[in-house]
């Protein structure tokens, strides 16, 4: 059975099947079938009914149905008219223990057999979307692809926009492996698609333009990551769901200030602080800690970026996101060196290292050994500092970051040159430039379409 909840869409069993329903739920009101049947129909008509005899067009079942005090769903398909409102409230518990940092797997993994049971295909799809975020924060990367992979196929004759979630989950996760330029491809293509219907869903398409500005960033395209922001921002007024325009505040805090411009930016971040202050939502509060550290890093104020970072790195282990919190983390490390305290930075970032790399963090493993090899430059250790430099270099090749790139190459070859190794310098510096192209124009093809 598939796309069960989907209104006509709903794949109805066969006329014996509904015909026993009918005759059970008829048995237990205890209605004859003139009851069940009057003023619309014939008894006759529910006799044929219930011997299977005839199929039920949608227009009887879901009469029937309300004289029977069922839904049309149980009638056509036998799923139980209580388990939709079951398995979202299930869905609803599990989002709370999952920001408390409980475990999460064990309920929804009941909730998928229990959906999967019954052919309700579009929560089983939402349900293996929760379970994948849940990975997603434990750094099971691997898990949380599958899981996303499966809430698409789920729905893959349903509209676009209920396939959203699932796309932008598979995104992040290949964003956070490395594959930073897919992730745009991803988002980038079903923005393109959910346009091209005529009249898209503005909720979807504010999720995708908040989704695709952090790969934008991680890309160095940053006129495409402002150019989203700004669509999604003349989206948000029609968008109903608190959470999803906190999170695109967020989003453009970060665009904000990359161009330096930190008072809007911080404006930007306190309205998303707002939001999840009044939904207590521990996680992404602990998201807007960890981007406020951002904002006061880039501004030069580093003891105040070092607390607000202290903050998310704590509240997210608190809450078992433990993946992110590495990636807090390496940024401390590098507000610790800022502060002069390069062996503390060095030592905590040896320890990162042991958990990222390619597939698993990689824009992050590259961070950590640029940071390396700044620490060992500034001591004068300066083939230690190669080694880390290198080792940053096919990392960020890989994910296509290409402004880290290029100033991971700019520092090796500056490196190489003081050492009078001025042709490896010369490739090095060749290596970093060759793929920065200006960010919305080759680096990734056409811009997006001015479409709202």
């Amino acid at each position: 059975m598939s796309n069960a909840g989907h209104g006509a869409d709903l794949q109805v069993g066969d006329a014996k099947e509904v015909g026993e329903r009918i005759q059970r739920l008829r048995n237990a009101r205890k209605l004859t079938q003139r009851q069940l049947a009057e003023p619309k129909y014939t008894a006759a008509y529910v006799s044929t009914l219930e011997a299977g005899k005839a199929r039920a067009s949608e227009t009887a079942l879901r009469y029937f149905a309300e004289k029977l005090d069922t839904t049309y769903e149980q009638l056509a398909s036998g799923v139980p008219a209580t388990l939709r409102t079951e398995l979202r409230e299930g869905l609803a518990e599990a989002g709370r223990l999952m920001d408390a940092g409980e475990e999460t797997g064990p309920l929804l993994t009941a909730l998928i057999a229990r959906a999967r049971r019954h052919g309700v295909a579009d929560l089983e799809s939402e349900l293996r979307v929760a379970l994948g975020n849940g990975l997603v924060r434990r750094g099971a990367l691997a898990e949380a692809q599958e899981e996303f992979e499966r809430a698409q196929r789920l729905l893959a004759d349903a509209p676009l926009p209920e396939r959203v979630r699932a796309v932008r989950g598979l995104a992040t996760v290949h964003q956070l492996r490395g594959d930073v330029r897919y992730a745009c491809y991803l988002l980038e293509k079903t923005i393109d698609e959910l346009n091209a219907e005529g009249l898209p869903d503005p909720a979807a398409l504010l999720l995708l333009y908040a989704t695709v500005i952090t790969p934008y960033m991680d890309l160095g395209a940053y006129e495409r990551a402002a150019k989203a922001a700004s669509l999604a921002l003349g989206l948000a007024p029609s968008v109903p769901d608190p959470v999803a325009v906190a999170g695109l505040h967020r989003s453009v805090a970060r665009t904000l200030a990359a161009r330096g411009r930190y008072a809007e930016a911080e404006t930007h971040l306190v309205k998303a602080e707002e939001l999840y202050q009044r939904r207590e939502i521990r996680t992404e509060l602990a998201q807007c800690h960890w981007m406020r550290g951002y904002l006061h890093t880039q501004h030069g104020r580093l003891a105040e970026a070092e607390d607000e970072l202290r903050t998310a790195r704590e509240m997210l282990r608190a809450v078992g996101a433990e993946f992110y919190a590495v990636q807090v983390e390496v940024e401390l490390a590098d507000v610790r060196r800022r502060r002069g305290r390069p062996a503390e930075a060095e030592e905590v970032l040896r320890g990162l290292l042991a958990g990222l790399g390619p597939g698993n963090g990689a824009v992050h493993a590259a961070a950590a050994h640029r940071l390396l090899g700044l620490i060992h430059e500034e001591r004068g250790e300066d083939a230690a500092a190669e080694a880390h430099y290198r080792a940053a270099i096919p990392l960020q090749e890989e994910a296509e970051v290409t402004g880290d790139l290029a100033d991971t190459a700019r520092l090796l070859g500056d490196l190489l040159h003081r050492h009078g190794r001025t042709e490896e310098a010369v490739v090095v510096y060749r290596r970093g430039l060759t793929r920065l192209a200006r960010p919305g124009t080759t680096t990734l093809g056409p811009p997006l379409p001015d479409r709202a």
